[in-house]
């Protein structure tokens, strides 16, 4: 039977958990850092992406609902309540700033809405989302989407960012849904990892994480792969995997 493990050992063991299959190592990620896509890949990209992060605000809409009510747990609905928060209405939705990306990469917003234009890899990534998100623990779908997901966005786009800029030509206006999440979701992957760490504080509750933020990592490098496989290969040959 496991043990309860420390909050340092525990932290080490859900950041383990995402390595094998962090999305930045992904061919397709690899391949948009390097510069070998075409404007025409990565409104394909944003296409498909609308559909995974568009709702993101209603799977933390089911956490929230989940989260039980009493102080020990306000931080976590207070997260939670933020998060769904900047995705919609702070600012600039962040929607608004990817359809304003795949606008500048020369499709448009009625088709980057429209979930016909998705792959099937995508919508699995969507529905995964939707379903640990309404029948989770809160914890455990914390672990999921924000741990397991949400957390590994700055690494990639920190990959990504820069070729968009220097290798084509793209301002600082169209690539702004990059540049705020490179910031945004950094706090969010820490502060989920806190309500993580904090909440998941049986040897079940630990190891159902674990196993979570495990199968998140893999099914998001399912949705990227899915990706090359959908709109690069006949460009850039069979996927080889890193």
């Amino acid at each position: 039977m496991a043990e309860l493990l420390s909050k340092d050992e525990f932290r080490k063991e859900l950041e383990e958990a995402i390595k094998g299959n962090h999305s930045q190592k992904a061919p397709f990620t690899v391949a948009w850092s390097e510069g070998k896509l075409e404007r025409k890949h990565f409104a394909k990209w944003a296409e498909n992406h609308y559909h995974y992060v568009g709702p993101f605000a209603n799977y933390l809409s089911y956490i929230y609902h989940n989260t039980p009510e009493g102080p020990e747990f306000e931080d976590a609905k207070d997260f939670t309540l933020q998060n769904m928060y900047e995705e919609e209405i702070a600012a600039d939705r962040h929607t608004d700033l990817l359809i304003r990306f795949a606008e500048a990469c020369g499709t448009t917003g009625d088709r980057v809405r429209d979930p016909k234009n998705m792959a099937a890899t995508t919508l699995g990534l969507q529905s995964w989302c939707y379903s640990v998100a309404s029948r989770e623990n809160f914890v455990v779908a914390t672990a999921a989407l924000v741990v397991g997901l949400e957390s590994q966005v700055p690494d990639i786009y920190r990959k990504q960012t820069p070729t968009l800029r220097e290798k084509y030509g793209f301002d600082d206006e169209s690539i702004e849904f990059f540049d705020l999440h490179i910031v945004s979701d950094e706090i969010h992957g820490e502060r989920g990892y806190k309500i993580v760490l904090e909440h998941a504080n049986t040897p079940e509750l630990q190891q159902r994480c674990l196993e979570i933020v495990r199968t998140g990592a893999e099914m998001r490098r399912m949705y990227m792969d899915g990706l090359w496989r959908e709109y690069l290969e006949k460009d850039l040959g069979s996927l080889v995997q890193a």
